[in-house]
């Protein structure tokens, strides 16, 4: 009788006529972040294997307004919105919030059975958002897909990310189900999951990729950029917008209180903007001759290309927009409902790659300074670029995952059968 088979045994075999398929799982309950990272993965790895077939589950509201490489393609499940009790809710439809994940988890199993992926890269949640992929990371492991965890750079302070991972049963996910674990990021930077009780050996699968580099696409968007584009100018950017009222707030306060200051200022509110806030905004910026905005662009790195320097809330895929485009940048990390964006702008501003201000003064109800924010724009031009503080291997990122996932694309999967023993014979 045959011992099992383990997806370390497996051997991937070339079918005629079969390109690599790849899915990549997004949850995105929340903003942007998750999404445009598969994205900018998806579009590398087509590159790399340009007869792969590559699939994003997601269930962004925005993903249909993203440019993707030909080879990718996207399913969108029913989406869910986190509120701001930490608690989730549906997005759209009228049903309870069990029955919307019961659907999820219906539509990614039924895409893992037809696209009989070789590769599947998990962006953040070993389990899915409540535990809708254990189901397809059963059928996955059992079909001898490799099966990948990728995490950002930082994932939470250490006393947060533990119990929650606990309470998920992730760690015990991740021994059952995953091949390897790729940490976005650098170790000398963060090591987010050192606090984890991994097994050693489990340990030992996880691969520091460096940051996902970000390229200006050649594809000009359609997007009509207002005149101040035409100077120097900052760009003001809170991601996907939903928790970015606060920021927003402080730096129109700024120009409000200083009419003299050295840069025009392009707000993009991001697609998840109160609709109440940004009426109320755009009145005041209307008041304002060096202050525009715009709702949502989704070439963001054509307009920081072209911006002098940027203030943000730092969240990991705007961190890599500034390092990728060498741009000065002034970032107030929310502290809540995680210390992510806080640990991360600390380490940063540590290294010498880029200023901050105190994310406290982004809570509901906190007295912010004008005069504070408008000497932190005023000093943005005299800060050195980040690239004089670069640590080695800091944006090669892709390149390393295109490294990693070599050996397991090079061969596309049909078949699974044992490697060759030391005896020669193969199973």
């Amino acid at each position: 009788m045959s011992a099992p088979v383990s997806a370390h045994d497996i051997e991937l075999v070339s079918p005629p006529g079969r390109g690599p398929r790849i899915l990549i799982y997004s949850h995105d309950t929340f903003g942007l972040g998750h999404l445009r990272r598969s994205r900018a993965i998806a579009n590398r790895l087509i590159q790399s294997h340009p007869d792969a077939s590559i699939l994003i589950i997601s269930g962004s509201p925005v993903i249909g307004s993203f440019d993707f490489a030909h080879g990718v393609d996207y399913v969108r499940v029913p989406g869910v919105v986190k509120l701001p009790d930490g608690s989730y809710t549906t997005h759209s439809l009228n049903m309870a919030l069990d029955q919307a994940v019961a659907m999820r988890q219906g539509i990614i199993l039924e895409s893992c059975r037809t696209l009989s992926p070789d590769l599947v890269i998990v962006d953040k949640e070993p389990t899915g958002f409540r535990g809708e992929l254990l189901p397809a990371l059963a059928k996955l492991k059992a079909d001898g897909a490799r099966i990948v965890l990728g995490v950002r750079d930082v994932m939470d302070a250490p006393e947060a990310l533990v119990p929650e991972w606990e309470r998920k049963g992730a760690i015990s996910a991740l021994v059952e189900f995953y091949d390897a674990i790729w940490v976005y990021g650098l170790q000398d930077f963060y090591e987010p999951l050192a606090a984890l009780p991994l097994p050693p050996a489990f340990r030992q699968r996880i691969s520091y990729t460096g940051y996902l580099r970000r390229e200006v696409p050649t594809r000009r968007p359609l997007t009509r950029y207002p005149r101040l584009t035409r100077r120097p100018f900052i760009l003001v950017t809170p991601g996907g917008g939903g928790d970015g009222h606060e920021m927003i707030d402080w730096v129109l306060s700024a120009y409000e209180h200083d009419r003299h200051l050295p840069n025009p200022a392009l707000i993009v509110f991001g697609p998840f903007l109160a609709r109440e806030s940004r009426a109320r905004f755009l009145e005041r910026i209307a008041l304002l001759p060096d202050v525009e905005a715009l709702t949502f662009d989704s070439g963001m790195e054509h307009l920081m290309n072209a911006a002098a320097s940027v203030i943000s809330m730092g969240g990991y895929n705007t961190f890599c927009e500034i390092l990728s485009l060498d741009k000065r940048a002034l970032i107030i990390p929310r502290r809540s409902p995680r210390l992510e964006q806080t640990i991360r702008t600390e380490q940063a501003c540590r290294l010498g790659l880029i200023q901050y201000l105190d994310g406290a003064n982004l809570h509901p109800g906190a007295v912010r300074d004008p005069m504070e924010m408008a000497q932190a724009i005023r000093a943005l031009p005299d800060q050195p670029l980040p690239s004089s503080a670069f640590l080695p291997n800091m944006l090669d990122g892709l390149p390393r995952i295109d490294t990693l996932t070599a050996p397991w694309l090079g061969r596309p999967q049909m078949t699974v059968r044992r490697r060759v023993a030391r005896t020669g014979v193969a199973e």
